[in-house]
């Protein structure tokens, strides 16, 4: 069983965004074509998927490649050999909606066709650099729906929300994505059965914001982190990136979740600042002190759990003394990986229209920020090399080489003939950053 969003477009944002598109743009020129009839027009052809952007997003394309392998298509590595291309977008900040746009630009003389949060947003941007058809992200689901083969793999992708019920001031994803829209449990559970029948030893549950998971449909991320470990195999979860302000209610019984063996202790939490004053202006719903709670909840109940978290620098406005808040939260999360994003105005959004920052102080805070972050990951890194870790093994490299998971998430490469889904202890022998190099005990 796998879920669709509702099918009525008072309740599914998508189809009314399809449905708006399909209105003005008609039969003619680049756009959506009604109904099914832009997925279902590539028939038997070699097909190139490229994907910018999140899990979610990857989500969506392994959707769209199942439902075009079920009507004939041949996947293909190179956009060259492919008779049709397909981009899935993403507009979350400048640096990549520039990069989509070159990428848009060399393949249009290509038969091409565009997906993904620019698709639904940025309509015009993405005509001054091509002339595509589109597919909307919504097709892509009621189509997976109809006649989508659940994936074959080690890593399964399960979109448990769509949208978000947040007001940033800043962020297009929510206009791309919109408001949250819950999968029930049911449909959850039924398609990480499926996964785990088809191979998959690591699922990845996605949207964006997993913590508001539940709060449309009368449920919590909690209880269907609980659902989910009673199903049977050797799998473990991944959860997705979670919002301060959705988390904290229910923290208490997320934390109490991740203590169980089959949910990898890893916890991706975007504070994006550190000043309570810049969070205000964010519209982000929280304060430093909340996020500080968070991490030592979950690190009361996970000892040694990975943090991962997102910062955006330079924001419209920010004073030095704004950003040394951010700093300081910084040292006192004490994070294993940050991911440092210098602030991009986003077409549509309340913060765009503020001024903005000149880029020689974007560039100096995000290089104070990277020095930071380095100091506290190569520090908490260098407290595993030597230790024996059981690893689960979720990827083959290569004949005789393998990637891993520990229950912490951390990535390890080890040389063996191993297949996914084995769990053997492996000794950390090198710090490689962002994965680690082990050895077999």
């Amino acid at each position: 069983m796998v879920w669709q969003f509702p099918k009525d477009p008072e309740v599914n944002p998508h189809l009314v965004c399809q449905r708006e598109y399909s209105q003005e743009l008609g039969m003619n020129g680049a756009g959506y074509l009604p109904g099914r009839n832009t997925i279902r027009s590539i028939v038997q052809k070699r097909v190139y998927i490229k994907t910018y952007g999140c899990t979610y997003n990857e989500g969506d394309s392994r959707k769209l490649a199942a439902v075009l392998e079920h009507q004939g298509c041949t996947l293909v590595s190179r956009p060259e050999e492919a008779d049709a291309v397909i981009v899935n977008t993403c507009t979350v900040i400048g640096a990549t909606e520039r990069k989509v746009l070159r990428h848009l630009r060399a393949l249009r003389s290509c038969p091409l066709y565009v997906t993904g949060c620019m698709a639904t947003v940025q309509r015009d941007a993405i005509l001054s650099a091509c002339n595509p058809v589109f597919i909307h992200p919504g097709e892509i689901h009621a189509a997976y729906a109809e006649e989508g083969d659940v994936p074959a793999g080690p890593v399964g992708i399960v979109q448990v929300c769509q949208g978000c019920r947040g007001s940033c001031s800043y962020c297009i994803t929510r206009m791309a994505r919109g408001p949250l829209v819950s999968a029930d449990t049911g449909a959850i559970l039924g398609e990480v059965r499926a996964l785990v029948r088809n191979g998959a030893v690591e699922i990845r549950l996605t949207g964006q914001d997993v913590s508001a998971w539940g709060t449309d449909i009368g449920s919590h991320l909690g209880a269907l982190l609980q659902e989910i470990s009673g199903v049977p195999g050797v799998f473990r979860v991944r959860v997705g990136m979670m919002n301060p302000a959705t988390l904290s209610p229910i923290q208490e019984t997320v934390a109490g979740a991740f203590a169980g063996e089959k949910i990898f202790k890893f916890l991706h939490l975007p504070v994006q600042s550190g000043s309570d004053t810049v969070l205000e202006r964010m519209g982000r719903g929280y304060t430093a002190s909340e996020v500080l709670a968070i991490v030592k909840r979950f690190r009361a109940h996970c000892p040694g759990i990975s943090l991962h978290t997102d910062l955006i620098c330079g924001y419209p406005g920010e004073t030095d003394e704004e950003f040394y808040e951010t700093l300081g939260l910084l040292s006192r999360m004490q994070p294993d990986k940050v991911n440092i994003t210098r602030y991009s105005p986003r077409p549509q959004t309340p913060a765009a229209r503020e001024k903005d920052m000149p880029d020689r102080f974007k560039k100096e805070r995000s290089r104070v920020l990277l020095t930071c972050a380095e100091k506290i990951a190569k520090s908490r890194n260098a407290a595993w090399v030597s230790r024996e870790v059981p690893v689960l093994i979720t990827e083959i490299l290569r004949p005789g080489s393998a990637m891993g998971r520990t229950q912490y998430y951390q990535g390890v490469v080890v040389k063996g003939d191993l297949s996914p889904g084995t769990v053997r202890m492996v000794r950390l022998t090198e710090d490689r950053t962002y994965y680690f190099i082990g050895e077999l005990v």
